[in-house]
């Protein structure tokens, strides 16, 4: 099948840097492809000259002709005098504009009357905003200038969304959105059957729409056959086969170090091509293959058993929004807490209230005198971005305490937090945003505190520092509040929940997020049988007349086809289950896993089909 995107021997290089070199890569028809990479590997370099927006050193980019492309950037950018649904139709409006007169020599005075017979663009405006609702934008008029910057992502997403493209590429689409809108997003794209090209540290949200994971790692592409879970599992199968060969390697490097050694004359007889052999050999045996294994086991300071008690706090905001209403919690120690919700039910508000940087309406918050916060806020902390990074964390302190007499120097807490000698060389304006987050990690880490407090820390964050974040806090003796929409790193981190709802209504949930998602899923499946349940008592007590009063009873055929779609949606779900399982067997070709890919969103759209039409007949059963 001919591939939507082929990248073909691409290499780029940043002064002496060099971010990835003859690397290649596809993107076919229907194939939903991941890309993972370390924060400073390339991965932005590489969707910006995808992109067209930066150039590669070598190598070409080629996509098929008349390909429709949708690109959602980190930092999209629009006018910001116009208004939300002004910035999402004219963005798509100039883009098939293009598009009429590149491909059909179509005049400027000719496109706009093309525009208005053409039935896609004729509902323009109901799409655009029945997207922007899910992604709880309401207000269209608002101009784009006011809005926040997570608020601005969104609209990007939905614009590229509506635009309907051949081949969508999404960079890190999760950031900015709670967790509703990732869970409808993830089931929007599950049921897509577009090329899709996807950056995220959303494991969870990878593993369950990516049926292929390309990983960028030491400036080479690797391609793996299946989703997240699958790529893990044959990663550490390459990296201990690398390592394997590695130490081969350095074996016959000694024997050929010692070769290379003898006497210069000697030496001068020796083989043109050995001594070529020999410097390939040292680098091979050079290569930094093995994975930071050891645990980062920081002391913290002591915390005492009295942490904090909220005594009935209130917040409400002028507006007449309501935070919290008479809310009392007593925290315990080394008790590690996850704050999920919906955008703006005020989950940051809590937090700053008890840093004390917001003021309460009423009650108060009493933390205990042994309590020491370090705060990795979604700001992100000042850093001086003329200076080092190893200099920039030298500041803080020259080594951190490990307790029990053991210490690491700060060029060390950089190596195990991925920045190697190297880059602590850099001045910190050379970082990606993603590097730059790295380093404020660290800054807050390195104080000892006892408390830690993470607002969104999974945001610009790479999958290899959020691995090492989690096993930091697993093993951290102190408290933990975290604030996320990462469902996979609050699964592995907290042990229970507060949910805020909106309105001042706060639930405190004794689980992880998953277990909370479960939870509410038997509540709602409860509600509906409850519900099934009462409709026929409530038809009993009314008097049953001629006429419109009548309950309703399904015809034949519907009892037939009632019958049918009962047995239709358990083949659906079966075909489902059994795609999911060959599409991560890693044994297929590229053109089976194609297929699949095509043939899986099919199968989730059959499936709500069926299941909203049994729902409608069931009412009637």
């Amino acid at each position: 099948m001919t591939p939507y995107l082929d990248i073909q021997h691409l290499t780029k290089s940043i002064g002496d840097l060099v971010l990835f070199e003859d690397i290649s890569m596809s993107v076919a028809e229907g194939q939903h492809v991941g890309l993972i990479a370390r924060n400073g590997a390339g991965k932005s370099t590489l969707l910006s000259i995808i992109a067209g927006k930066d150039s590669a050193d070598s190598g070409d980019i080629v996509f098929m002709k008349g390909l429709r492309i949708g690109m959602l950037e980190q930092q999209p950018e629009f006018d910001p005098e116009k208004t939300v649904i002004e910035a999402v139709t004219s963005r798509l409006k100039s883009e098939y504009s293009s598009l009429l007169i590149s491909e059909c020599g179509m005049s400027l005075e000719a496109h706009t009357a093309a525009l208005d017979a053409d039935e896609e663009w004729n509902d323009i405006e109901m799409r655009a905003e029945q997207v922007l609702t899910k992604l709880k934008i309401t207000n269209l008029q608002k101009p784009v200038g006011l809005l926040s910057g997570g608020q601005r992502k969104r609209v990007a997403l939905a614009s590229v969304l509506i635009a309907n493209p051949d081949l969508l590429i999404l960079d890190e689409p999760t950031n900015h959105l709670d967790l509703e809108m990732i869970e409808w997003l993830e089931q929007y794209l599950q049921r897509q059957t577009k090329a899709l090209l996807l950056v995220t540290h959303d494991r969870y949200f990878l593993d369950r729409v990516c049926a292929t994971i390309v990983e960028l790692d030491e400036r080479t592409m690797y391609t793996y056959r299946g989703n997240y879970a699958y790529y893990l599992e044959k990663r550490e199968e390459r990296i201990a086969a690398t390592n394997a060969n590695i130490d081969r390697a350095r074996n016959l490097y000694r024997k050929e170090l010692d070769w290379m050694r003898r006497q210069p004359q000697a030496r001068g007889h020796k083989s043109r091509s050995r001594k070529e052999a020999f410097y390939e050999l040292e680098q091979q045996a050079r290569r930094r293959t093995e994975e930071r294994a050891a645990r980062l086991d920081i002391k913290s300071g002591y915390i005492g058993s009295k942490i904090f008690e909220a005594q009935y706090v209130s917040k409400v905001f002028e507006d007449g929004t309501v935070i919290l209403r008479d809310f009392y919690y007593n925290f315990s120690r080394y008790e590690k807490m996850g704050i999920v919700g919906n955008n703006g039910t005020g989950k940051s508000t809590f937090i700053k209230m008890l840093l004390g940087e917001v003021p309460v309406s009423e009650g108060r918050f009493v933390v205990g005198e042994t309590v020491k916060f370090g705060y990795f806020s979604q700001e992100g902390m000042p850093v001086d971005n003329q200076m080092k990074v190893i200099d920039v964390v030298r500041r803080v302190a020259e080594t951190i305490d490990l307790g029990g007499g053991r210490r690491l120097t700060a060029m060390q807490f950089l190596s195990h937090f991925l920045f190697p000698p190297t880059r602590q060389q850099d001045y910190v304006y050379k970082l990606s945003g993603g590097e730059k987050r790295r380093l404020q990690l660290c800054l807050v880490l390195m104080q000892n505190p006892n408390f830690l407090i993470l607002d969104e820390p999974t945001n610009d964050l790479d999958i290899a520092t959020l691995q090492i974040l989690e096993e930091y806090l697993y093993d951290f003796r102190g408290c933990v509040i975290v604030v996320s929409h990462d469902r996979y790193f609050m699964d592995k981190v907290v042990d229970h929940l507060l949910v805020f709802r909106g309105n001042g209504i706060v639930d405190d949930f004794p689980g992880n997020y998953t277990q909370y998602r479960d939870y509410q899923a038997i509540k709602e499946k409860e509600a509906i049988h409850e519900e099934k349940k009462a409709r026929p008592s409530e038809s009993k007590r009314k008097p049953v007349h001629e006429g419109s009063d009548r309950r309703r009873r399904l015809t034949y055929a519907e009892r037939k086809e009632y019958e049918a779609l009962e047995k239709d949606i358990e083949n659906l779900e079966t075909e489902k289950a059994e795609i999911e399982t060959k599409l991560c067997s890693g044994t297929l070709s590229v053109e089976e896993i194609t297929a699949l890919s095509c043939r899986l969103p099919e199968v989730n759209n059959e499936i709500d089909e069926k299941s909203m039409r049994w729902l409608e007949l069931s009412e009637w059963a």
